[in-house]
């Protein structure tokens, strides 16, 4: 590392918490989410270095991109989306994304759970306003496993959504 850029990144251990999120800016083209002093600095710091040495070789820029490619899903849409604020880079990744107020232990609309019960095969179809079994909408598992078992059941741990701990204390 040159003298120059040693000297530029001792200055950024001077700068407050405003300054160094001015200069994320510039150097990375959006904000920081994060207002954690040496966060910032460390990222900032990084970022000088790995401009001044030229950055990632053109093959590894390309395996980067790639692994990006396959890490596109998102639990969760991201908390400013409806805020009206322009879209990210990384929002546009987004391939998809689970309603935060809905249970984050229900699959998607359009998964298919399936489990063998007394010799038949239960299939439910997971869907946006429920779920269909026999060609029936029901509001929950639970209504489902009733259907099918005559007692009451807990609808996630009756089709395997739950870890087995927790399935074991959910059938007592």
């Amino acid at each position: 590392m040159n003298r120059a850029l040693k000297t530029e990144i001792d200055d950024l251990r001077r700068l407050t918490v405003g300054q160094l999120r001015r200069k994320h800016v510039e150097l990375f083209g959006e904000e920081s989410r994060s207002n954690h002093k040496e966060f910032l600095f460390k990222r900032i710091a990084w970022r000088m270095q790995a401009v001044a040495g030229g950055g990632l070789s053109e093959r590894a820029h390309h395996r980067a991109m790639e692994l990006a490619n396959d890490a596109d899903l998102r639990i969760r849409a991201p908390k400013n989306i409806f805020d009206g604020a322009p879209l990210s880079r990384a929002t546009y990744a987004t391939i998809a994304s689970v309603d935060s107020a809905g249970d984050p232990r229900l699959p998607m609309a359009g998964t298919v759970l399936s489990r063998d019960y007394k010799g038949r095969r239960i299939s439910v179809d997971v869907r946006d306003a429920g779920f269909e079994y026999d060609g029936k909408l029901y509001k929950s598992l639970s209504s489902i496993a009733r259907e099918v078992t005559g007692t009451r059941w807990n609808g996630f741990a009756f089709f395997g959504l739950v870890p087995p701990k927790e399935a074991a204390v959910a059938q007592r």
